[in-house]
């Protein structure tokens, strides 16, 4: 096993980033690395929590993971660091903010997710109990005319068939 500089490696974690998200298959043809070994380079990456795609899509094509990564990390900054962010990460400001609003109105639409749940849960109540009430009236004419037919049977067969004129 060959042992890379680090700052090879970090030119090459950089150019998987943006914005030149640069394909792990590519560097591996270009670079002679194999991608077994980039693709565990940026999972390194990915855990110590840096948003690296490095597939070649575009920001908008992330994972909810890396975009959420992206607001987290961006959080704490200011306009102009926010800026400066942007260029290093090929990203620009509007995406971030819609992104942000994203994961704002993801965790405000929970609390109508789960009112809207409890009302159809008390509708399903209503609709099984209506359900229930109507089984066991037709149960009840069900057995009613199970015995008719068995007390017409016994009637027959006490009397005998009934003789035609």
């Amino acid at each position: 096993m060959r042992a890379y500089s680090a700052e090879r490696r970090e030119a090459l974690l950089r150019r998987m980033m943006p914005p030149e998200n640069a394909l792990v298959s590519a560097l591996a043809r270009e670079t002679g690395i194999t991608e077994q070994t980039l693709y565990a380079w940026r999972r390194q990456m990915k855990a110590q929590g840096v948003p690296v795609p490095g597939d070649g899509k575009n920001p908008e094509a992330w994972s909810s993971e890396d975009k959420f990564a992206v607001v987290l990390e961006t959080a704490p900054l200011n306009e102009a660091e926010l800026a400066e962010y942007c260029r290093r990460k090929g990203l620009y400001a509007e995406q971030i903010a819609a992104w942000r609003e994203a994961c704002r109105s993801a965790n405000a639409n929970a609390g109508e997710q789960a009112r809207e749940q409890r009302l159809q849960s008390k509708g399903d109540k209503k609709r099984i109990q209506q359900l229930e009430k109507e089984l066991q009236r037709k149960e009840k004419a069900l057995a009613e005319a199970a015995a008719l037919l068995i007390l017409r049977k016994k009637a027959r067969a006490i009397w005998g068939e009934k003789e035609d004129d």
